[in-house]
């Protein structure tokens, strides 16, 4: 079938849709990299930013299928930057991670995934985070509820930082102290924190309930977009990330299930307000 025959009448089911086939089709050409060391170059873009040709070529290749099919839309993404047109295009703008987590990719850990968001005058839109080392797909389109592979899915019904585990991203770009401060309020609270390497995939992993919240000092767009609509599609919460011109520079970013918001807010600084001694008591 061709790509022109593929656009359906609806333009979001179409850019879901296309977005869904891509992230599948560039994450199984990056898996095969991923086994393959051998295939694998790395370069160096400054402290903690390595990148690699898998990531490049997964990049290219989304954008080349994507800007086929909506010729009009713009483009930001991790490697290559904003395209024209623009992110102020009218049809919308595509913000592309080809491979969150490039570290985990390059020292053979299986924590990184392929992110797609799609925005609409300012709006998250469209959110797909593929997982290829799992095949496990999460997307999620604004006010229709977010899936797994498929299947519906929700944000966890805990209400309790001591009822799960809360992801905690860092990157050099931020002062250390933001991190641990956010990690000694966790840890005061009787909480535990876990780190996967890659932000878009905590963040679904928020989505689908395998943890309750998810805190990193500062984000990339590309990073989190698509995992931030998903955490809310699903029943979720999360800040505001896109205030303030947070597309070309990035934000903190924070997501939680819904009895965790009061909670995260704390950790994460947002809030001062959280006392502890109001959690509910445990249950034996």
């Amino acid at each position: 079938m061709s790509d022109e025959t593929e656009i359906q009448t609806d333009p979001v089911t179409a850019r879901l849709e296309a977005a869904a086939a891509v992230a599948r089709s560039a994450g199984q050409t990056a898996l095969a990299m991923f086994n393959d060391r051998d295939a694998l170059r790395i370069d160096h873009k400054g402290v903690q930013d390595r990148v690699t040709n898998a990531d490049r070529q997964a990049e290219s290749a989304i954008r080349e299928h994507l800007g086929k099919l909506f010729p009009d839309d713009g483009f930001i993404g991790e490697e290559f930057g904003a395209a024209s047109p623009s992110e102020a295009a009218d049809s919308g703008t595509w913000v592309i991670d080809p491979i969150d987590g490039t570290d985990c990719f390059i020292f053979e850990m299986p924590s990184w995934c392929v992110s797609i968001a799609w925005l609409d005058k300012g709006e998250t839109v469209i959110g797909v985070i593929y997982d290829p080392v799992h095949d496990e797909l999460f997307s999620a389109v604004r006010g229709r509820g977010a899936t797994l592979n498929g299947a519906p899915i929700r944000a966890s019904d805990a209400t309790d930082s001591r009822l799960g585990l809360i992801g905690i991203g860092h990157s050099l770009r931020v002062d250390p102290i933001l991190t641990l401060a956010a990690l000694g309020r966790l840890m005061d609270m009787g909480g535990m924190f876990h780190r996967c390497g890659s932000g878009a995939l905590s963040l679904a992993w928020v989505a689908a309930g395998r943890l309750i919240g998810y805190y990193e000092p500062h984000m990339n767009a590309w990073d989190c977009l698509a995992g931030l609509l998903l955490v809310r599609e699903a029943g979720g919460w999360s800040n505001d990330f896109l205030q303030g011109g947070a597309l070309k520079a990035g934000n903190l970013a924070a997501a939680a299930a819904p009895g965790m918001v009061n909670q995260i807010k704390f950790i994460s600084g947002l809030s001062s307000n959280f006392d502890a001694g109001d959690r509910p008591a445990e249950t034996s």
